[in-house]
């Protein structure tokens, strides 16, 4: 198991049956290869198609928001675009899954755009990072060259301040409780070291440090 699938199983893990969650394209699709129960998800773009099954069970007609083969579980419903941002901003999502290029110790996120590369627009993001009651954080936790990703404080365009709940990386688990960041979990074969070393922001240990099993 790659350091995405790690990423993806343990987010997968922190939803609840019956949760309405919106995936985000990238690592976020994986998440639903690792549901074990009914959960209500709808994609970032293109086609809405709550209740997705793993793609173990992918069905020949449908791909999910990133192209990828995807199913549906019994109760399936479809809709346009008008009615997945009404839930959004309605406030009607209880968890997003987004990707990210930098998360700070203030729980801002910048996941939208590299200076000095087109992109289209932030996209939904901006409004899932306001209108679901969490904001979860699934990355990987340096960049390519081996630079930090978790920093003091962002570098690129924000976009969204004081808006993560919880952040997912191969390494650890952090949450965001009163202002601070807290590292709550250690990914089985880490250490606390590791954590130091690869994290720039500076975070409070919990007391409770839990290590991730690797077998979950």
């Amino acid at each position: 198991m790659d350091a995405k699938q790690r990423i993806a199983r343990r987010v997968a893990q922190e939803l609840r049956d019956g949760d309405i969650v919106n995936l985000g394209i990238g690592l976020p699709t994986m998440v639903a290869n690792y549901f074990t129960g009914g959960y209500s998800y709808h994609s970032a773009i293109g086609k809405r198609l709550p209740r997705f099954r793993p793609v173990t069970t992918a069905h020949p007609d449908l791909v999910n928001a990133g192209g990828q083969p995807c199913g549906v579980l019994p109760g399936a419903a479809m809709f346009d675009s008008a009615m997945s941002f009404a839930l959004i901003r309605g406030g009607h999502i209880d968890a997003c899954v987004l990707g990210g290029l930098q998360v700070d110790e203030e729980a801002n996120l910048a996941n939208w755009v590299v200076p000095g590369k087109m992109v289209p627009g932030m996209g939904g993001a901006m409004d899932l990072v306001t209108g679901s009651r969490k904001v979860i954080i699934a990355m990987e936790h340096c960049a390519k060259d081996g630079s930090a990703k978790i920093l003091r404080r962002c570098t690129m365009p924000l976009t969204a301040q004081h808006a993560v709940h919880m952040l997912v990386t191969e390494l650890a688990v952090f949450r965001f409780i009163d202002g601070k960041m807290w590292l709550t979990e250690i990914a089985d074969g880490c250490d606390l070291a590791t954590v130091r070393a690869k994290t720039e922001a500076r975070f409070e240990v919990a007391a409770d440090l839990n290590t991730q099993r690797g077998d979950l």
